[in-house]
């Protein structure tokens, strides 16, 4: 080695630094966080999936819609807020995680300033309440258009609507939802949210729906 030309050693040298470090960082750095993560983290580390019955049925950190299969929010279950991730086709009626995205429409845009009217007077007709009771995220995507959360106010605007197509107590429900109600992440960072997936689980657990749905 010593009888090598300068140059040959100092390439023969990057290259062996190179293989140390793509074994330390390129294969033993990842598999030792991958370890940590399934010993401590599993559940975050495989997507928060949810399970019920024994089969996956989302993600605790992924909108999902509940609605008829022309995109009609079906009444006996709590809905999301509005999604943007949508990839265009008929049978896509947004939370598709393949096409997370917001509208980019600013707020004083004419075609956002109509989309929101036209979705409040939406949601206040399918819950049966004033249009002026109606919170913002009821009528507004979020910036991935995969907000799992509503509003602890959104969820309680849609209590007397679930109860009725349950035909359960409102008060059952109401109770419900506040056990569902998320506080702010420790206890100072975003702002008080309920799952929806987790919340209709549960929902389905303990006021299953008649025999006529």
């Amino acid at each position: 080695m010593s009888h090598l030309p300068n140059f040959i050693r100092q390439h023969l040298a990057a290259l062996r630094a190179l293989l140390v470090f793509t074994i330390i960082t390129g294969i033993a750095y990842p598999l030792v966080v991958l370890g940590i993560a399934q010993a401590v983290f599993h559940n975050q580390a495989n997507g928060s999936l949810v399970s019920y019955h024994g089969h996956v049925v989302g993600s605790s950190l992924l909108c999902q819609e509940f609605t008829h299969a022309n995109g009609q929010p079906l009444p006996q279950y709590f809905q999301p807020r509005p999604s943007d991730a949508t990839s265009g086709a008929r049978n896509d009626y947004g939370c598709d995680p393949g096409h997370s995205g917001a509208s980019n429409l600013g707020p004083n845009n004419p075609v956002l300033v109509k989309l929101i009217k036209q979705r409040r007077a939406q949601v206040a007709s399918f819950n049966h309440v004033s249009p002026a009771s109606v919170p913002p995220d009821a009528v507004t995507a979020s910036g991935s258009g995969l907000d799992p959360d509503i509003s602890p106010a959104y969820a309680y605007l849609q209590v007397n609507r679930v109860a009725a197509a349950r035909h359960a107590s409102p008060a059952a429900i109401r109770a419900l939802v506040t056990h569902f109600v998320q506080g702010r992440t420790l206890g100072i960072l975003g702002e008080p949210r309920v799952d929806v997936l987790l919340l209709n689980i549960a929902l389905d657990k303990q006021f299953p729906l008649p025999a006529s749905h």
